[in-house]
């Protein structure tokens, strides 16, 4: 076809990845086949409670990440539109579990686009087998001893389980 150009797409996946799990890992691996370039942006928000810092979740991302020449792994304090806007990326993709997954990141999407235009948000549907991984749930089951090892990455699991306080459950 004739005037059609080819057109370099960056896209970033912004979250906050705290641990980041295999369902994160997942979303990671489908975004970068389909992107020349993609940003995995850790959220750097001190007003959220976070178990392991910035830093710390950056290090476990760029540890299961190597493989991949295109994926950059960024921290960001702010705007998710302001990190887009400064590296001119035109596409942010949110993984969605759950139709209530959906309605809020819907509702987010909408105004980001009312913040900048120019982004468009894909959503990714959670590959089944990683439909129910919460970092809030792996974090609680860590603590209370469970096994997590086909939740994370073991590089992540073992972090996890030196930074929570296991609950003996025993009668």
């Amino acid at each position: 076809m004739t005037g059609i150009t080819q057109k370099t797409i960056r896209a970033m996946l912004p979250g906050t990845f705290d641990p980041p799990t295999n369902g994160h890992l997942n979303l990671i691996e489908r975004s970068a086949r389909l992107f020349e370039r993609l940003d995995v942006v850790v959220a750097d928000n001190i007003s959220k409670k976070c178990l392991f810092s910035a830093e710390e979740r950056m290090e476990m991302l760029r540890e299961m990440l190597k493989p991949f020449d295109n994926v950059r792994v960024v921290s960001f304090n702010g705007l998710i539109v302001d990190y887009a806007r400064k590296e001119r990326i035109s596409v942010m993709i949110r993984g969605v579990r759950a139709l209530v997954d959906f309605g809020y990141e819907f509702e987010l999407a909408m105004t980001n686009k009312q913040l900048y235009p120019e982004l468009e948000v894909l959503f990714m549907p959670t590959d089944p087998i990683y439909f129910v991984l919460r970092s809030s749930a792996i974090k609680e089951m860590a603590a209370f001893g469970a096994d997590i090892s086909t939740m994370v990455p073991k590089s992540v699991a073992e972090k996890l389980r030196s930074r929570v306080n296991v609950v003996d459950t025993t009668p």
